[in-house]
């Protein structure tokens, strides 16, 4: 099968300081890949190489295109929706608006109406919410309005950042499984960095392991949760 996203040998800096060497990876259409690794050791910046926010080197290929000479508003254009660290909410603004907010790139204005009801099919609690300003949803609910968000686009590819940081268990495991029905109904293919290992091979198909911008082990999620010795020494549980 083709992959959906097809990275080679891509570096990033940030201004003189090199931070990514050399990355491979790849992703098919439909499948989910996580990002592993100690804070610092690239995971962000890599989310923001494929999205071109940072000088890079290397080639990316999303859907057959390469991204090469490509702003980051035309990667969006390629079926690309990322969820930030710090889930990058509108927060002046009702939950309603950051949901229209996130189809800006869409050009079937007509589907919109439709798309956020499917959205709140997924999360009640942001219909219950839809009039509300969203700097007043709690964390958790501001995490939910962030996929749907991103997910207004119809994203063939969704990146997503850290999205169980600074939730409740139960709302993370909340999360977690909305990202599994969303990847099973809409096929659409995640990369996830996530601090919770254990979490996130139990969604992932596939897994890489970076450390200070290099892929140290690449394969299938199930064999790493698997793998006690990896899990001592890469992943700390």
């Amino acid at each position: 099968m083709t992959p959906l996203l097809d990275v080679r040998k891509l570096d990033a800096w940030y201004g003189a300081t090199q931070v990514l060497h050399g990355l491979d990876l790849d992703l098919a259409p439909g499948a989910i890949a996580t990002l592993l690794g100690a804070n610092g050791a690239g995971k962000t910046t890599t989310l923001r190489a494929l999205t071109n926010m940072v000088k890079t080197r290397g080639d990316v290929v999303i859907g057959g295109a390469s991204t090469a000479r490509l702003a980051t508003e035309d990667v969006v254009r390629l079926g690309v929706a990322h969820v930030p660290d710090g889930r990058g909410t509108f927060l002046d603004l009702s939950t309603e608006e950051n949901l229209r907010l996130g189809a800006f790139a869409r050009r079937d204005r007509a589907g919109l109406p439709a798309d956020i009801e499917r959205m709140y099919g997924y999360f009640p609690r942001l219909k219950e919410r839809r009039r509300q300003q969203a700097g007043t949803l709690s964390g958790g609910e501001q995490q939910m309005l962030a996929i749907a968000r991103a997910l207004m686009l119809r994203p063939r590819l969704l990146l997503l950042d850290e999205p169980s940081f600074g939730l409740a268990p139960l709302v993370v495991v909340a999360i977690f499984d909305i990202l599994r029905a969303i990847n099973r109904d809409e096929n659409v293919a995640i990369l996830l960095v996530e601090q919770n290992a254990a979490l996130a091979l139990e969604l992932a198909d596939h897994a890489y392991l970076i450390e200070t911008g290099r892929i140290v082990i690449a394969g299938e999620a199930a064999a790493m949760r698997n793998d006690a010795a990896i899990r001592r020494a890469y992943l700390g549980y």
